[in-house]
């Protein structure tokens, strides 16, 4: 697979163009993908508790990043981000937190929608940022839960791409 590139907006500077591969998991990228998990779940999910992503972070490294079909952006200094699909549906899309931003998560998706040309996933509502970014990438709400895996209160949407005919909004919660 040829090398993609993508533009990165940095801080102290304007935009420059860097070199971004997106390639299949292997084993050795296990230690560095789970740690990019658990930063991201971190600032992204701060009202999970603290023993419960310590917990799923064992789960990522033993079960779900080894069964599942992922993808890992590789910047010039290695991993920076990776999806991990369940035949259409994104099991999750992670970023490093000092690389988020920087057009990865879109660059991953679009690789994925590429692949599959229909993907679902599930998105915590809370997780304001997530949504705005999957509805600026395409994906609609189509239904909502208000607890998570774990039975606890924190509602989840499941959005899709494309979007079912005439849904274009999220779902609220239910009265």
């Amino acid at each position: 697979m040829g090398a993609m590139y993508c533009v990165a907006q940095t801080t102290s500077g304007p935009a420059r163009e860097t070199k971004l591969v997106i390639r299949p998991y292997a084993a050795d990228d296990n230690a560095s993908l789970t740690e990019i998990w658990y930063q991201a779940s971190r600032l992204s999910h701060g009202f999970l508790p603290d023993d419960l992503l310590l917990r799923q972070r064992r789960e990522i490294a033993e079960k779900y990043l080894p069964q599942t079909e992922t993808w890992v952006a590789v910047g010039e200094n290695g991993p920076v981000g990776f999806i991990g699909l369940m035949d259409t549906f994104i099991g999750g899309l992670f970023v490093a937190p000092e690389a988020q931003g920087s057009g990865i998560g879109g660059r991953l998706l679009g690789h994925a929608f590429d692949l599959k040309r229909k993907l679902a996933l599930e998105v915590y509502a809370a997780n304001h940022r997530a949504v705005a970014f999957y509805r600026r990438h395409g994906f609609c709400g189509v239904r909502r839960r208000e607890t998570d895996d774990n039975g606890l209160p924190h509602p989840l949407i499941l959005m899709q791409k494309p979007c079912p005919t005439g849904q274009r909004a999220t779902p609220r919660p239910s009265a």
